[in-house]
């Protein structure tokens, strides 16, 4: 049976193959070359990509990299388009329309996913809304509006002194404007980049498997910090000193049972792992026994959209270390994981739509604006 798991699923803005942002790309990149000299085509003996094609590959890839280098931050100069053959539509509206192959989805996102590909020099809300034109070539001043409703904040520019922790995502503050590696104007611009790139993504390919036969999990990986990438060793090993052992081997089973028996529910065991305390223990202090705690992962219900619901893959306890989220990446600061010993699993059922503020309307905003993200 057809299935798929995309974690933190990439979906960069997709124009048109002839529009103005792929062009200028284009033809920045056949000047970089060589193959453009300015002048309209009909001037030149032989086409760009006769011309192209005749450069060798180390003439290519620097002026490839050169445009990627200097495109708009946190994206690149080449990216897929919509061509109306091979791709035919945006991403956000063909997912609305379930047109999908496979059967079953287990797709998860992570809790930070902005920080790397935003720039983190945003201070001022004028800064933030700066932020904003770039990222959106096409929007107007009525849309900038708009995503201000939708992410709410004060104007106040940004404070250092500011305490930088992990949001429950369930109440207090929200990935709105506080997170592990950022506060206010700042971190309203990392969750932006992260919901309208990874998040949201992820929430759209987990709608397009209800009904119609089909079927989908949803998840986010919020093992602090949860960094983009964060997840890839928990799952492929080794683990990170902030992904215990049990953690890892629970998520590995996540995986495995999803691909082997159609389910990504795990055994209460597993769920809870060994440094946990076992379904109908006894309290270590009083010896009395205690009530049965069963685990969300062991019966995860399908995401659907009457009940919106994800298992937030977390975990408590462990000691407090401050390391770098991106070794050799100076623009990010340290920020604050949790080590071994101590560290437990911390599984939960949580409503996707209302968690984090109310991230689940925040996607249905960025998919009515699809076409002029565009996604």
């Amino acid at each position: 049976m057809a299935k798929g798991i995309p974690a933190s699923p990439f979906l960069p803005q997709q124009f048109g193959y002839a529009d103005f942002v792929p062009s200028q790309s284009y033809y920045a990149f056949a000047a970089a070359v060589g193959c453009f000299n300015g002048f309209p085509q009909g001037n030149i003996s032989s086409s760009i990509f006769q011309c192209l094609v005749s450069k060798d590959t180390d003439t290519l890839q620097n002026a490839s990299a050169s445009i990627s280098g200097n495109s708009r931050y946190g994206t690149w100069g080449f990216l897929p388009v919509t061509d109306g053959s091979f791709i035919q539509q945006l991403p956000s509206q063909q997912l609305l329309e379930k047109r999908v192959n496979g059967r079953r989805m287990l797709s998860g996102n992570n809790a930070n996913e902005g920080p790397l590909f935003t720039p983190q020099k945003i201070v001022t809300e004028d800064d933030f809304i700066d932020f904003l034109r770039n990222a959106f070539p096409l929007f107007t001043e009525d849309d900038i509006s708009r995503v201000l409703l939708y992410y709410p904040s004060t104007n106040a520019s940004v404070v250092l002194e500011d305490p930088e922790f992990a949001t429950s995502g369930a109440m207090g503050a929200t990935a709105l404007n506080q997170s592990t590696f950022g506060t206010g104007q700042q971190q309203r611009a990392n969750n932006i980049y992260a919901e309208t790139t990874f998040v949201c993504p992820s929430y759209w390919l987990a709608e397009a498997f209800t009904n119609n036969g089909r079927v989908g999990w949803k998840y986010q990986y919020s093992a602090i910090p949860a960094q983009h990438g964060a997840d890839e060793n928990a799952l492929l090993g080794p683990a990170d000193p902030n992904q215990g052992p049990d953690f890892s081997r629970a998520f590995m089973t996540i995986y495995g049972n999803f691909i082997t028996n159609n389910d990504p529910s795990i055994p209460a065991d597993i769920a809870a792992g060994n440094s946990s305390l076992p379904v109908n223990s006894t309290d270590p202090s009083t010896e009395d026994p205690l009530p049965s705690q069963p685990n969300a992962a062991t019966t995860w219900p399908p995401y659907t959209l009457a009940a919106p619901y994800q298992l937030n893959l977390n975990q408590s306890g462990g000691v407090a270390v401050e390391t770098p989220p991106y070794p050799g990446e100076p623009a990010l600061d340290n920020v604050t994981e949790f080590h071994d010993p101590g560290l437990r699993n911390d599984f939960s059922l949580v409503n996707a739509y209302t968690w984090e503020g109310g991230r689940g309307m925040r996607c249905d905003f960025w998919r009515s604006v699809g076409r002029i993200v565009p996604q």
